[in-house]
Formats: C-alpha cells, structure tokens, sequence
C-alpha cells in the first residue's frame, strides 16, 4: 500500500474544506463500485487516509464506519490486520431509474458527446504510447464481463474496460475525465440494460476496439469505440423513454 497508482492517486486525492465524513464515503462508495478497489483489498490506514484526504482523523473515522455499518469494509486486528472491502454498494435499480428520468435528452446526448471524445483522445494516445505486453491485460478486462453474474458486476467490469483504456493513455487529465464519466454513467447504463444479452454485447465490443488497437488500427478502435458509446447513449434514451412514457400494456399488466 506505500506504492499509489495514478487510479487510487485519484480516488484517494483530498478532498475540498467543506467537504465532510460524507464526502470520503461517497468516494469511497464509488470507487469501489467502479471496481477501482476491490473485494479482499486492504484500504491505508486511517492515518494515511487523513492525510490523503485531507480531513481530521474523526472525518475519516465516521466515514469509515459508515461503511463498516453498510456491510462494505470490515476490520480485523492483528499482525494480519487492518481495513479490507469485503461487499459491494448496492446497486439501487430503482434509483438509477430515477436518476436516469431525471436527465434530459440534451444532458444524454452531452454526455453521449463527452464519451466519444474522451473515447477517441484516450484510444490515439494509447495506440501511441502503450506497448506489445499492455494489451493481454486489456484483452482479459475486455473479456471479464462475460462472467459477470449480476448488473452491479456487468457494471464494475465494463467500466474497468473502460478505466484501464485510459491508464494506456498514459494522460491523467484524461484518465480523470474517464474516470468521472463512468461514475456518472456506468450504473445508469447497466440499469438500462439486461445481464443476458447485453453483456455479450458488451464484451464483443470490448474485444473489438483492444485488438484493434492491438494490432495498430486506430482508424478502426475509434470507429468502434465512437459507435460503443452511441449505442450506449441509445440504450439509455430508450429506457428514458420506456420509463418516462410505460406502454399501456405496461400500466394494465
């Protein structure tokens, strides 16, 4: 745990003054819903955590224990111990469904627009700077959601895809924008979507735009990538609609 990543880096980055123990959980909450952390690993310790985030001690403490209470870390002591994720969030269909009605069509097709740059930025700069080994890895997270069981876990490895694309980038500007966009977009998404078909789907889009880059066809990786996030976008604005306006077979049952 001495050594941070550029992606803990940033979910561990302090936080503003009026930010409080909310705040550290949010983040927390997120990060480890994105897959950014995950089940089994250990967290810094609480003093390392204060000076991360740039909070007091009992700040961190309360956030701490929100998530204890939430059944997402637990403590153990001892030579072994410390403060390990052990359960996910909650993935809140209905609220992602209220989120989702919440949205306007011009605030889906901004961030329709957002995504498809991000995506096609992220994509030329890894098609420049990453190497030959870096692409087994992207080709097994490409692959990793064809056995995700559950929404929440079609959600987490989708957007780790997406997150280790930009790592390849090797920009943390645009490794930021990544990693905003998915918090804002991936459980919506998934919340519009179904664990069978459209992790399939999914994954054959994954695979496509990694070996395209694998074999050096960025033309063809920002093709797929651009067309990976307007299907995605369509998905939503469909279930928008279905939401916002229930067929009548719908309201009669």
């Amino acid at each position: 745990m001495t050594e941070l990543n550029g992606i803990r880096a940033y979910v561990f980055r302090p936080l503003p003054d009026m930010l409080r123990a909310d705040a550290i959980t949010q983040r927390l909450t997120t990060a480890i819903a994105l897959g950014l952390i995950r089940q089994g690993e250990q967290l810094p310790v609480e003093n390392q955590l204060t000076v991360m985030f740039g909070a007091a001690s009992a700040t961190v403490r309360d956030a701490l224990q929100t998530l204890r209470e939430s059944g997402i870390i637990a403590t153990r002591r001892g030579r072994s111990g410390g403060t390990f994720v052990v359960g996910t969030p909650i993935f809140d269909t209905e609220s992602l469904h209220a989120r989702l009605q919440d949205l306007s069509m011009a605030e889906l097709r901004d961030l329709g627009d957002e995504l498809a740059a991000v995506a096609v930025a992220t994509i030329r700069l890894a098609h420049e700077r990453a190497v030959a080994h870096d692409f087994p890895r992207l080709i097994m997270l490409a692959q990793s959601i064809s056995t995700a069981e559950d929404l929440a876990a079609c959600s987490r490895a989708d957007s780790r895809f997406h997150i280790e694309l930009a790592v390849l980038a090797q920009s943390e500007r645009l490794m930021r924008s990544e990693l905003r966009l998915q918090s804002e977009t991936v459980e919506l998404l998934w919340s519009a979507q179904s664990v069978e078909p459209d992790r399939i789907f999914a994954m054959s889009e994954h695979v496509a735009i990694a070996e395209a880059l694998r074999t050096e066809d960025v033309h063809r990786a920002e093709t797929l990538a651009v067309q990976h996030v307007h299907r995605n976008i369509y998905r939503m604005i469909e279930a928008k609609m279905t939401l916002t306006y229930p067929s009548d077979d719908a309201n009669h049952g």
